[in-house]
Formats: structure tokens, C-alpha cells, sequence
């Protein structure tokens, strides 16, 4: 049978680039395990959630820890896989119960409360709850003790204080539970909000507290260093699928392949990707040298010449190549992205690259790329210099994502043609599900503060090229 993969968020049709790891340990031992009843109805729909570990887009490719291995599932299955995308956990539940999907494919926390009414899967992973906090100002000060004095340590604390989590989601169970416990109150404020979205909150000051599994928590400390995780309020749980009460055909073939899987390098590299890698946000660093050398990078003679093509200030591409590769010819991201103007595969072989590390062509391709989103945005934004914003942020997050932005803006009576203090603050929102579930969003859910802060630290950093550095 010929597999013919269809992706759907809600009624959007997204491009797909099957991610596949080589499974050579197992997968010339084990045969295609075929599902008769699925196999009839046309393939198995799955329901997961939009964040930045287990479904998002990166520069107009799917990636994330769930999409992943539900690839890997449906190609050992040999069977079609629809893949649906819901950040309601109760609204997802609800798909699986009334039979309009078959698998609800997102971090599950195992409970005997959800065992009465879904079958779980062999656990894809392990974590523990962890209560998120903000640091103490001059936090970078303390020593590891005195900085215990300002956090919550013990969970008896907690009686009195105010908690942020998901509506329905397994850490409501456990704060309820944990009064019992403790013996005292604490306020439970169940919102729309997925985790990491009330993780920047905590770290932006909007709110005190929230509970995350552990190893999102981790994720996001490398966004956010101004957090604490290091209080834990729960043992270790597992983390599982879940399937309709009784469907055992398919439980127990997801079973038989986690199992397997569970047991191979590919696994341990899968869940490292997503979960122990470390993503921080970059820094604008010195450029100290430049004052002694009146040059900006070893190619800065490459970055005047293909600069024209653009029409760019070759100052101002020099500051998104410092963004993405901080120079290093080699320089190869967590996601794939490689050399100095940090291509993506896809990119790279659409743009006639051969070798993504020469210097040359990566930014002959690079500029080949932003040229073709100059070419998009021309009619759409006729201020040049509000233009390089734009194709900046697309650079960074996708097209897609920032048209969104543009039309969120417009809905919202901003001007969609200016980027600050307008389209910035709803490519910036575009975490939240108040924004990126509006019917005028057609891409979902990003990570709203990576172009967010892209574009402001690349045009600050060009500020200081002009300033230093003669055109």
C-alpha cells in the first residue's frame, strides 16, 4: 500500500516534510503491522496540541516531539495518518469520545481519573509537576541558599497563593490533591492557556505561579532564565497516548511499537531534540573587534556583493547573518538549519544550493530567499523601510505566520502595513489561543516572541554597524 499522509489544522491544509530517523536496530526485524478496521475507514485521524516541543512550524516545515513519532507510528502502521490540532484538552477529549478521532497523541498524564474513560498507551515518557516561579530581583547575586529563602521550596507553602494552570489539564488534579495533602487552601485559576503560555507569564511578571511538567519547564528555562522549576509537586508521572475505551486493536499495536521503539538511539535522539537541548535566546554580543579592524566578519566583501542584489545596506544583512550563525560557516542549528544564513533543507535545495556550508553559496541562497519574500511583500507594504521588518520577521518565523499577523491587525483596527506598536503585537501574541485560533489565522500557533525579539535586536545591532562601521 502506497502511504498518502494528510495533515489538517482545523480546515488548513499544511505542506508536509516527512521527518524520518533510521530505526536501523529494529526496523529490518519487524514487519508492517496492518489494522484492518482503520485500513477501511481510510487511515487513523490523531489529535495533538500546537507548542513549541510537540507540533509547531519552523520556517515553513513541521516539526515537534509528537509530529515526530506519530510519523514513525504511521509508517510502521504503513497507514495514512490525518493529524488534527486542538489546545482545548477538554475539546480534545470530546474529539476522541464522540469517534471523530482515534488517537489523542499529546503529553497525557496517566490517571486513574482519565483511565475511566480513555485506554492509555505504553508511557512515550516519564516527567514530574513542577511549580514555575519567578526569580527574586538580583537573583544573579545570590548564592544558591540565600536564593532558596526567596522561592517556595516546600509545598506547604503554597496554602494561601494563587495558581495558574490549564483548564482540565492533569496539574487541576494535582493542586486539588495537593490541598488534601498540605491541609490548606490554595486558589486554583483554571484558564484557556496551554503551559508554556502561562510559563511567559510567570516570567514577564503577569502572574506568580503556574505548574508545568518538568521537562517542559526545562525547555522554557532556557528562554526564561529569570525562572525557577526547581520545586517539585509531584513524583514522577508517566506521560502516554490515549484511545477510545476498548479500541485494544489499535492500543495494543501502538503498544507493541513503543516498546520497541523505546529501546533504540533514535528514541534517546528524538526526545533529546525536543526536550534537552539548549535553545536560549541570543544575545547581542560586543563586537569589539570591529574597532580594530574596521570590518564586521571575514565576509563582509560576500555580504557587499550579494547585499546589492537586495538593495540592502550590506550593514543590515550582516546583522541578520551575525543573528543566525554568529559567523560560523558551520554553524548548524537544533532544527537542521545550516551555515552562516542558517538554511533550512527545503530552502537550501530550492535555491540551488549544493554545499549549505560554502560561505558563497549559503548566501547566495539566503539572499536568493529573502529577494522572493521582497517580491511577495513589495505590493503588499509600500514603505521600504517598514518592508525590512516585515521580511526580517519572515525570515525568522515563515510568510505565513506573519501574514496572519497582518491580518490580526487589520481585524483589530491596527495598521497591518507598520510593524511597531501595530503587527508586532499580534505576531507576538501569536502563542496565545485568543489570536491564533481567530478564523482569520490560517497558520496556528508560533512562538511569537522569537520573531518578536528578532527583528528588534537585529535592527538595534544594525544601528550600531552604522554607527562604527563606514558603508
Amino acid at each position: 500500500m502506497k502511504k498518502r499522509k494528510r495533515y489538517w489544522i482545523y480546515s488548513f491544509l499544511f505542506p508536509i516534510i516527512l521527518l524520518t530517523f533510521s530505526c536501523r536496530e529494529t526496523a529490518e526485524k519487524e514487519e508492517k503491522t496492518a489494522i484492518p478496521h482503520y485500513l477501511e475507514k481510510g487511515g487513523i485521524t490523531a489529535i495533538t496540541d500546537f507548542n513549541s516541543t510537540n507540533y509547531f512550524i519552523y520556517r515553513g516545515e513541521p516539526m515537534g516531539y509528537q509530529y515526530e513519532l506519530l510519523n514513525l507510528l504511521a509508517d510502521h502502521l504503513d497507514i495514512e495518518l490525518d493529524v488534527v490540532v486542538n489546545n482545548n484538552l477538554e475539546e480534545s477529549f470530546d474529539c476522541l469520545l464522540s469517534d471523530k478521532c482515534d488517537l489523542l497523541a499529546i503529553n497525557l498524564t496517566v490517571t486513574r481519573e482519565r483511565s475511566r474513560i480513555v485506554d492509555f498507551t505504553e508511557p512515550h515518557s516519564q516527567t514530574r509537576q513542577v511549580l514555575v516561579q519567578s526569580m527574586p530581583a538580583d537573583w544573579q547575586y545570590m548564592g544558591p541558599a540565600e536564593l532558596d529563602t526567596h522561592m517556595i521550596r516546600n509545598p506547604l507553602e503554597l496554602g494561601g497563593k494563587t495558581v495558574h494552570v490549564q483548564s482540565n489539564s492533569a496539574f487541576v488534579s494535582r493542586l486539588k490533591n495537593l490541598m488534601d495533602e498540605i491541609g490548606d487552601t490554595i486558589i486554583i485559576k483554571e484558564v484557556e492557556q496551554v503551559a508554556e503560555h502561562l510559563i511567559t507569564m510567570v516570567a514577564e511578571g503577569e502572574i506568580d505561579y503556574t505548574v508545568s511538567d518538568e521537562n517542559v519547564a526545562r525547555v522554557n528555562k532556557t528562554y526564561y532564565d529569570n525562572i525557577d522549576i526547581e520545586t517539585a509537586v509531584s513524583f514522577p508521572q508517566n506521560l502516554a497516548w490515549a484511545v477510545r475505551k476498548g479500541d485494544n486493536h489499535l492500543r495494543d499495536s501502538i503498544n507493541d511499537w513503543l516498546r520497541n521503539f523505546k529501546s533504540t538511539i533514535d528514541y534517546r535522539l528524538l526526545y533529546a531534540k525536543y526536550f534537552q537541548n539548549q535553545r536560549s535566546s541570543r544575545i547581542v554580543e560586543s563586537d569589539f573587534y570591529v574597532l580594530a579592524t574596521g570590518r564586521i566578519s571575514p565576509y563582509d566583501d560576500l555580504i557587499k556583493k550579494y547585499s546589492r542584489e537586495i538593495g540592502w545596506d550590506w550593514r543590515l544583512l550582516a546583522s541578520l547573518i551575525y543573528q543566525e550563525s554568529r559567523f560560523r560557516r558551520d554553524a548548524r542549528s537544533w532544527a537542521g538549519a545550516s551555515g552562516l544564513m542558517q538554511l533550512m533543507p527545503a530552502t537550501a535545495r530550492r535555491f540551488g544550493v549544493r554545499n549549505i556550508n560554502d560561505p558563497e553559496e549559503n548566501i547566495r541562497a539566503g539572499i536568493r530567499y529573502i529577494a522572493w519574500l521582497q517580491e511577495i511583500l513589495q505590493d503588499r507594504i509600500p514603505d521600504r523601510e517598514e518592508r525590512i521588518k516585515f521580511i526580517l520577521a519572515a525570515y525568522n518565523v515563515g510568510l505565513g505566520h506573519v501574514l496572519d499577523a497582518r491580518a490580526l491587525a487589520r481585524k483589530h483596527g491596527k495598521n497591518p502595513d507598520r510593524w511597531t506598536d501595530n503587527v508586532d503585537y499580534f505576531i507576538l501574541n501569536k502563542s496565545n489561543p485568543d489570536y491564533f485560533l481567530d478564523p482569520v489565522v490560517r497558520h496556528g500557533y508560533a512562538r511569537g516572541n522569537e520573531p518578536y525579539n528578532y527583528v528588534g535586536e537585529i535592527m538595534n545591532r544594525y544601528e550600531h554597524y552604522r554607527n562604527i562601521v563606514i558603508y
